[in-house]
């Protein structure tokens, strides 16, 4: 297993010097029947802030689903785009913008390179993508969004973490929940592969979900979802 740490619905990958965020959905509450000023973007944009500040990385990568609607990006969405490079920025962060399938037209709110995937490091190698497409570069570790993942557990839903070892062409894979507090998740208790949506999450059984207790600043590993599920 590679070593990540985990916090607040990120993971920090030290050997990268980078923080990877997933599955920001900037402007879902501006979407729903909610107004905006549910508070949302002030979160996304104050929690990125406080992670930056903690691990003071090389680089922020966004993994994909950074914008919520497909057709295009309000002015309130740009606006929080552009709040959230600014964190980065300002933090001495370079943003990295990975294309998820929710982002067909980020280039609206954003005029930098956008990544099918990204190579975040060497050694050992690791390649961010979105999740929702095979990758076509070779890798040791994957970091990936798109699934949302979630765990019940007594009867209370969690967002988690799912690390899968030697599950995609031999590498491991590294799921992160959707960063954003509006996503409630999808729990994978009773999930099999094939309802991942992704084809780097083809065995589910042998991921091992990860949940973090903020309170305690702890990740808590569980054993692989086929063992696992048997205990819940």
């Amino acid at each position: 297993m590679h070593d990540v740490t985990y916090r607040d619905r990120a993971a920090y990958l030290p050997f990268a010097d980078a923080l990877v965020v997933a599955d920001l959905h900037v402007g879902r509450a501006e979407a729903s029947n909610v107004d905006f000023p549910l508070g949302e973007e002030a979160s996304l944009e104050a929690r990125l802030a406080a992670l930056v500040d903690a691990f003071d990385p090389a680089a922020v990568v966004f993994a994909g689903d950074v914008l919520h609607r497909f057709d295009g990006a309000t002015v309130r969405a740009a606006e929080g785009v552009s709040d959230l490079v600014a964190v980065c920025r300002e933090g001495g962060a370079r943003p990295v913008m990975v294309r998820g399938n929710h982002d067909t037209a980020l280039r609206t709110a954003w005029d930098g390179d956008v990544h099918n995937e990204y190579v975040a490091a060497e050694n050992p190698k690791t390649v961010v993508c979105h999740g929702h497409a095979a990758p076509e570069t070779d890798a040791s570790l994957y970091v990936v969004g798109h699934v949302h993942p979630a765990i019940t557990v007594e009867s209370v839903r969690r967002p988690c973490y799912l690390y899968g070892e030697g599950v995609h062409r031999g590498a491991d894979v590294l799921v992160l929940p959707a960063f954003t507090r509006l996503a409630a998740g999808v729990p994978v208790n009773g999930l099999s592969g094939g309802d991942s949506g992704s084809p780097l999450a083809t065995d589910l059984d042998a991921f091992r979900p990860v949940v973090c207790d903020e309170d305690a600043g702890e990740a808590l590993p569980f054993p692989p979802l086929g063992e696992f599920r048997r205990m819940l």
